[in-house]
């Protein structure tokens, strides 16, 4: 541990030169990422001409740290039921770039000979886009509302996910010599395992918690609240066999699921970005200029991969998810670059000593040289497209514009059988996850603690007594759940045929309950077992026959239903919730885009007549968002104001006119802001005053010295409330409140 003087002094180095680097990149319209990259390589030991940190150790400490707080935060952007609804399209698409890239990344580090463990890792990292740069791009260039960036927008989320899976892959690969199929698909349990359990238990207790002690959290209790139950389950995480950050992200997406997670990314940010700074800073001081004159071929030819395997096989990729052509090149295009997570992947293979020193410096290398390609990429797409269109046969343009549609399904209603079955898997499989969870809890720490209280078979029977309780609704809930669903009791009513399958169902899911109490009774009795068997039957009986467990289960159901969608109604109830029919226009190259009308913007105080969007941009406002109130169908004579959030309807080249113009049309800056600060004095009138004899309007202070008299004493009285016709006499003292130079100028008059 470096002394406090040495570490003062390194974190002072590194957020001076940070924050006078990225005020440069800012002004150069560049992502920030880079310039604290750039800051890192300045304050590195590799740059000789300049100060350095002196104790790397606690740096990287504290990126590590910010790897954290960054994927918590990146996390309270990543919904559950967003990810549900947006169907296989975008599944489709990110799942096969991670492919395709995964498999160019590792062939190119094959074929200049590197070792195994660099080709994974290396492959991890190239198959990962950047969700900051790619946003930060669509958003300078006004692309942000049109459909094809939605699109992205939706797969870069869920390659973020795929990469949470990654790192959690990679860690598994790294731990094990030569693991097999076997070890691979135990990890992908263990992992799905887990998030199931960690969603169900975390959507049922974080929300209630949230919301029982709403009214006793100020922002400073919020940010204290959020990063400990971000740090619990990082820890959570770590107990059992995962990363640190794959736990802090599922903490975010869980607490993206409650009505307070737009306060708490408010309060969260600075956190984030003073550790995420770091964090950056630190991937900058890792670059060896020595290492990237060394390794220039394979960096050159990394670029090329990257930027012709997104660009060809990411738009095929797009056309698999059903895009058409233009679309597919226009998204395919805009993910040629490497990111935020290629550094974070990176930090992973070092943590675990598992990659080669050089592949630090080339990987951010790369980044850099994507990063600052992005917006070309973006801009090549449309020429590209209008090049192929020229040069392609009618017969292949005609087959790839259309590709989309042969592969997209009509969305047919599907069967009763599928519905239940689909109802059925999803419920077993939580109810069962959960049971296993409560029993692992139990047989592991409560009995231990019933053992050092009570005799050793006291302490059993305890213990196993309190586990049947607390599995009980759980249970009861996984054998007759579904049971009375409108699929299952069609189905029982239709044909007496189907009664036998159903039947079927119900004995598997009684058959999970009984060997789970099978395995509580054997583990703790060990008794014979035609007695375990039939206890078991006899407690799963006494479940499905209690009323009480019924409420229970049906209540604690609601409960987690209710946590759920309360931030779905929390943004109906605010107007934040897109229109239901968004969807059906896209279909038509029409759809919704929202804009936040800036503080500073000319369209304030206007009224909707007077700024004619519709005869200016072709565009119409379907609603207005101020607050808590949603202003649908406004007429002309609505005005629009600060911080106003304008729902828009029209095509993409519309959309992104009115974005343009409504970042282009604000009010100057004034220069001189700092010197036209209002004073407050008084002025005792003499003799020679100008304004002795005069009413308060004949004396010119407001109009002709830009002051304003706010006070008056006559000796004997403190006037507040001045009668404008009274007349200044000699002796008056007056307060007057107006700019240093207009007061000065109105006390040379006395």
């Amino acid at each position: 541990m470096a002394e406090l003087p040495n570490l003062i002094k390194d974190l002072a180095l590194i957020l001076v030169v940070a924050g006078v680097v990225t005020l440069v990149f800012k002004r150069l319209k560049q992502p920030l990422v880079l310039g604290y990259i750039v800051a890192g390589f300045v304050v590195s030991p590799h740059m000789p001409y300049t100060m350095s940190v002196v104790d790397k150790g606690d740096i990287h400490t504290w990126a590590d740290i910010g790897v954290t707080f960054l994927l918590f935060a990146l996390g309270l952007e990543f919904s559950v039921k967003k990810i549900l609804k947006m169907g296989m399209a975008p599944v489709i698409a990110a799942v096969s770039i991670i492919f395709f890239m995964l498999m160019m990344g590792m062939g190119v580090a094959g074929a200049f000979g590197w070792d195994r463990m660099d080709c994974i890792f290396l492959g991890g990292m190239v198959a990962m886009s950047s969700t900051t740069i790619i946003y930060k791009a669509f958003d300078d260039m006004g692309l942000l509302q049109q459909s094809f960036a939605r699109l992205v927008m939706s797969v870069l989320i869920l390659e973020d996910i795929l990469a949470i899976v990654m790192m959690v892959m990679l860690s598994a690969i790294a731990s094990g010599s030569n693991p097999d199929g076997g070890q691979m698909l135990g990890s992908l349990v263990r992992i799905g395992f887990f998030l199931v359990l960690w969603f169900v238990v975390g959507l049922y207790v974080v929300p209630t918690f949230l919301r029982a002690t709403r009214k006793l959290m100020t922002d400073e209790t919020l940010v204290i609240v959020a990063l400990g139950l971000c740090c619990a389950m990082a820890w959570i995480s770590t107990a059992v066999g995962f990363s640190s950050a794959f736990g802090a992200f599922v903490m975010g997406s869980i607490l993206a699921e409650t009505i307070e997670v737009e306060r708490i990314e408010e309060v969260v940010a600075p956190v984030k970005n003073l550790f995420g700074a770091i964090f950056f800073v630190s991937v900058g001081m890792l670059v060896d200029p020595h290492v990237l004159v060394a390794y220039a071929a394979p960096i050159g030819v990394l670029v090329v991969t990257i930027l012709l395997g997104q660009a060809v096989l990411g738009t095929f990729s797009y056309m698999l998810s059903g895009q058409p052509l233009r679309t597919a090149m226009r998204c395919g295009f805009s993910m040629a670059q490497v990111g935020e997570f290629a550094f974070i992947i990176a930090s992973l293979g070092r943590s675990l000593h598992v990659i080669s020193d050089f592949l630090y410096p080339v990987i951010v290398a790369v980044s850099v040289i994507t990063t600052f390609l992005t917006p070309y990429m973006i801009r090549t797409a449309e020429p590209t497209y209008s090049l192929l269109e020229h040069h392609l046969p009618h017969r292949w343009r005609r087959r790839l514009e259309h590709m989309g549609v042969a592969h997209q399904s009509t969305n047919a209603e599907q069967s009763l059988w599928r519905r239940l079955f689909k109802k059925m898997g999803v419920n077993t499989l939580i109810y069962t996850i959960l049971c296993i969870a409560v029993t692992a809890v139990m047989l592991t720490f409560v009995l231990q603690f019933m053992r050092h209280l009570l005799p050793h078979w006291w302490a059993n029977g305890v213990t196993g007594v309190l586990t049947v309780l607390c599995l009980s609704p759980f249970m009861r809930a996984l054998v007759m759940k579904n049971n009375h669903s409108e699929e299952f009791r069609t189905l029982w009513t239709e044909s007496r045929l189907n009664r036998l399958p159903l039947l079927f169902t119900i004995l598997v899911r009684s058959a999970i309950a009984t060997a789970i109490l099978f395995y509580i009774c054997n583990y703790l009795a060990r008794f014979a077992n035609a007695i375990v068997i039939t206890l078991a039957v006899v407690a799963i009986v006494l479940m499905v026959m209690s009323r009480n467990l019924k409420r229970q289960s049906i209540t604690m159901e609601r409960r987690f239903v209710q946590n759920l969608r309360s931030r779905d109604i929390a943004e109906q109830v605010s107007g934040k919730r897109r229109p239901l029919f968004e969807g059906k226009l896209i279909d038509r190259d029409i759809h919704i885009g929202s804009f936040d009308i800036p503080k500073d913007s000319q369209w304030a105080g206007q009224t909707l007549a007077n700024l004619r969007f519709s005869s200016r941009f072709g565009v119409h406002v379907s609603s207005v968002l101020r607050g808590r109130q949603r202003i649908n169908i406004p007429g002309g004579d609505a005005i629009i104001f600060p911080g106003d959030r304008l729902q828009v309807i029209g095509n993409d080249e519309q959309l992104q006119a009115f974005g343009q113009s409504l970042k282009g049309e604000l009010v100057p800056e004034d220069p001189h802001i700092e010197e036209r600060e209002m004073k407050l004095q008084k002025m005792k009138l003499s003799a020679n005053c100008p304004f002795i004899g005069k009413s308060l309007s004949e004396s010119g202070i407001r109009d002709v010295y830009n002051c304003m008299l706010v006070g008056l004493e006559d000796g004997q009285h403190d006037l507040t409330m001045i009668n404008p016709s009274r007349q200044f006499k000699q002796g008056d003292i007056i307060w007057i409140v107006g700019e240093r130079k207009s007061i000065a100028d109105l006390v040379a008059t006395n």
